[in-house]
């Protein structure tokens, strides 16, 4: 590789960074899903690992989502969220991820039978673990599966209520096309009420408009994916005047074809125009790779300088749902680990700059 390549390959691997769009069951990789499945007495519908990750081809999200609930299927116990939580912070931890914001689908388990109670407490002593062994902080924000009813995420989002001090948000994912975030209005709108963030996965696969429901009628205050918001000029200047941050997800994009190859993927563009982008690994295990390879393919494909890079980076900790001190103790490490300081940028996050949405 040429000197420049090496130096920004170091750089990424060295630079603190938060990931923000981290699916937890989309973390688990094939090595762990066959011992859960032998622990808990399954069988997959795979031989092997090898055959498992040949079937990681995907044509678009629904091709994932069947063989991504088929690997949930063996989550059933305390101890096997708590040790998938585990696993996704050591390599979280690898890639000098310090701070996570992760995404759980409740209904993908209570629909099989298992506890509320059970994925959570599994999930929380994953994250307390991974405070006192790792030094990482991480939240938990509950997604509602937009393919099942509004009825069925408000049941979800009643339970959630017992746990509301280990829930930062809620969020919205699953199979996008044909379940606009409006369908969702009533149940965000008793979330806000109960005190919980919101977010929501958003102009992926569907269209530009799902973004707009979704600040508009969900409040959301990030958006997930986002990358479809290029089609809107309107809405790329409402999201960019509004400091709104989109949770980026490079390889995902690619794998499930929403870009044909990492080279026209509009993550540089989206920056230029001044969108609060970030880099997020999504659910890694199927995508072949966490933070550190999704910031990597973006960089050798689309040529990102120190500086955009630098930017990626200070996004996630800006963008987090983190106190204002926590982020700018984190944004001063990032600051630190760098060469020379970012031209144009302040040394710290100004909060009233980011409007409410």
């Amino acid at each position: 590789m040429l000197p420049t390549t090496v130096f920004l390959d170091d750089l990424i691997r060295r630079i603190p960074k938060a990931e923000l769009h981290i699916h937890i069951e989309g973390s688990l990789e094939p090595e762990l899903m066959f011992e859960l499945a032998a622990r808990n007495g399954l069988h997959l519908n795979y031989a092997s690992t090898a055959e498992l990750r040949r079937a990681y081809c995907f044509d678009n999200l629904q091709s994932f989502l069947n063989i991504y609930y088929e690997g949930a299927r063996v989550l059933r116990t305390e101890r096997d969220f708590y040790d998938l939580t585990t696993a996704y912070v050591q390599r979280a931890t690898a890639d000098n991820v310090r701070h996570a914001e992760i995404f759980f689908d409740p209904q993908t388990h209570t629909q099989r039978g298992i506890p509320f109670e059970t994925v959570m407490e599994g999930l929380t002593a994953g994250l307390r673990d991974a405070r006192s062994n790792h030094g990482m902080s991480a939240f938990l924000i509950l997604c509602f599966l937009r393919d099942q009813s509004a009825a069925s995420a408000m049941a979800t989002l009643e339970q959630a209520l017992a746990f509301r001090d280990q829930i930062v948000a809620v969020g919205l994912d699953s199979a996008e096309r044909g379940h606009p975030p409006s369908k969702f209005a009533e149940v965000f709108a008793r979330a806000r009420s109960e005190g919980f963030r919101t977010v929501a996965h958003a102009g992926e696969e569907g269209p530009p408009a799902y973004i707009r429901e979704a600040l508009d009628m969900l409040k959301a205050s990030r958006i997930d994916h986002g990358v479809r918001c290029e089609e809107d000029a309107a809405l790329m200047a409402d999201l960019a005047a509004r400091r709104v941050p989109l949770t980026v997800c490079p390889l995902s994009n690619v794998k499930l074809r929403v870009f044909p190859s990492m080279e026209k993927h509009n993550l540089r563009r989206l920056l230029a125009h001044g969108l609060c982008v970030t880099i997020n690994s999504d659910d890694p295990a199927y995508f072949g790779g966490y933070m550190n390879e999704n910031f990597l393919a973006a960089q050798r494909a689309l040529g990102l300088t120190q500086d955009e890079i630098h930017q990626l980076a200070r996004n996630s900790f800006e963008a987090s749902f983190l106190t204002t001190k926590e982020r700018r103790r984190f944004i001063d490490d990032l600051d630190a680990s760098l060469p020379e300081p970012m031209a144009g940028f302040p040394k710290h996050p100004d909060d009233s700059s980011r409007k409410n949405v």
